[in-house]
């Protein structure tokens, strides 16, 4: 849904290198990436990967203006000759990517980018900046919506987002994450999501009084009519009205649709709120609860018996509040040697940013019995663990140890997008990608789902991976002494 050239959406060291690629004569080498995250993110569980449908319109849409060329030339400059370079590009690589919607984990390979390096190099920062933004919200909204499973959450944090961009693919997001409705109107329309809206303080202040606010409300929208009954006096003033304008709508046989209340002590004035309602007949009409919402707070309302059936959820869902960034990275993992595709590995005093060398698969575990995720296991491109009797993952709280699994099921997570830059994947609607959220999520424990201290879920090496990965740790950490050692 970007439809706009983003060519220049890249950090300017990368056409400097695929300029110096030419220079070489290198740029028709090939060379294969990774994109993955290292931790996660709201010290939770686990992610839902978001934004694999703008990845593939940014590539789909791929080329280089004149006006890019001549910017480009200004910044790097780079002869005339190169410019035919730019003119001509298109991606003719390959791409394979995990579903959106999926539950991932941290180190996996959610995306692997082969292509030319030429064409490589200029994806990074586009890529990581949709993939960050729309799985970090995705994210969010997923929690916040497995801390009231049974309820209805509506989005409406757009004007709190940072940029129009992040509400309208942040508001994409909470829909694939299992939010119901979004205000956003743009969103509503391109993304075919429920879209709906009732009132606001001002449109209660605006009038003379909070009756003749509701009533004005009522007769323009008499079937979707929600009141918002905290601009006074929730309990004194807004409710008592609320009734009335209830009582109105029944005598012309319609139904009050709900109340909001979005201020103050919001268990409290929930619960007497209900009460209210029920003792006037109307044990129907739903209470949502608003402001400054998130995971901890629902879950904290609900363990205080609030009286709610739906929340509005704002600016802790939209901007993913406390945490600012995902964090996930692209890395070179293999290139051409001599006509042949050789791993590479960044070595680093940081264990967790030695990366992961060659191109991979990954694959789940699913038991049988259950249908439930039983670990993730990452291989080599050319192992596959299917119809194999049984297959070790680790003990997450003890690495040294393995769990044998007998009777299970493989699933691939990777799975081809483009191929020889030709686009291979039906891209599935919005509403298809929560559906397969719903079903990835409910085969996902419950402990992992935890919003404080989860599980640890199991992401296994392969035998052949984890050595691959040793040898050449320890043979470039020889090699870089050996390289820079004084007598050398």
């Amino acid at each position: 849904m970007l439809n706009r050239n983003l060519a220049l959406h890249t950090d300017l060291y990368l056409p400097r290198w695929m300029y110096i690629y030419w220079k070489e004569g290198r740029q028709d080498e090939r060379a294969v990436f990774d994109v993955y995250y290292r931790s996660n993110p709201f010290e939770g569980g686990y992610v839902v990967f978001a934004g694999l449908e703008n990845v593939i319109e940014y590539v789909r849409s791929l080329s280089f203006t004149e006006e890019d060329i001549t910017y480009l030339q200004k910044m790097i400059g780079f002869p005339d000759e190169f410019k035919d370079e730019l003119r001509n590009f298109r991606f003719t690589g390959s791409i394979a990517s995990v579903q959106e919607g999926e539950i991932v984990f941290p180190n996996e390979p959610l995306l692997r980018i082969e292509a030319r390096i030429f064409e490589a190099k200029l994806l990074q920062t586009a890529i990581l900046n949709i993939t960050n933004h729309e799985s970090l919200i995705a994210t969010k909204y997923a929690r916040i919506r497995q801390s009231a499973p049974d309820a209805k959450f509506l989005e409406a944090g757009s004007r709190r987002a940072q940029g129009i961009d992040a509400a309208y693919f942040g508001t994409r997001a909470s829909y694939l994450a299992g939010f119901d409705v979004t205000s956003l109107a743009s969103a509503g329309r391109d993304f075919d999501i429920p879209c709906g809206g009732t009132m606001e303080h001002a449109d209660i202040q605006f009038h003379d009084d909070e009756l003749t606010a509701f009533r004005t409300f009522a007769t323009y929208y008499p079937d979707q009519t929600t009141l918002l009954v905290d601009t006074y006096d929730t309990l004194k003033s807004g409710m008592p009205n609320a009734i009335i304008v209830a009582k109105e709508l029944a005598a012309k046989g319609y139904r009050l649709k709900g109340v909001r209340i979005d201020s103050g002590d919001l268990a409290y004035l929930s619960k007497r709120a209900r009460k209210m309602l029920d003792d006037a007949g109307f044990e129907d009409v739903d209470i949502i609860l608003s402001g400054d919402l998130d995971e901890y707070v629902i879950q904290d309302l609900r363990i205080q018996g609030a009286q709610a059936n739906t929340f509005l959820v704002g600016t802790r869902g939209i901007t993913a509040y406390e945490q600012p960034a995902l964090g996930m990275v692209y890395k070179l993992v293999a290139r051409e040697e001599d006509g042949e595709i050789v791993p590479v590995i960044k070595v680093s005093s940081s264990k967790a940013k030695t990366t992961t060398p060659h191109r991979k698969n990954f694959y789940r575990i699913i038991d049988k019995e259950t249908n439930k995720f039983k670990g993730d296991y990452i291989s080599l491109h050319d192992e596959d663990p299917t119809g194999q009797d049984s297959i070790e993952l680790i003990d997450v709280r003890d690495p040294a140890f393995r769990n044998k699994i007998k009777n299970f099921e493989v699933e691939k997570l990777l799975i081809p997008i483009f191929e020889d830059g030709e686009l291979i994947y039906d891209i599935p609607t919005v509403k298809e990608s929560r559906a397969y959220h719903e079903k990835q999520m409910s085969r996902l424990w419950e402990e992992y789902k935890r919003l404080r201290l989860p599980e640890v879920y199991a992401v296994t090496f392969s035998d052949r991976l984890w050595q691959l990965k040793l040898d050449m740790i320890r043979d470039t950490r020889v090699e870089t002494l050996e390289k820079n050692s004084p007598t050398s």
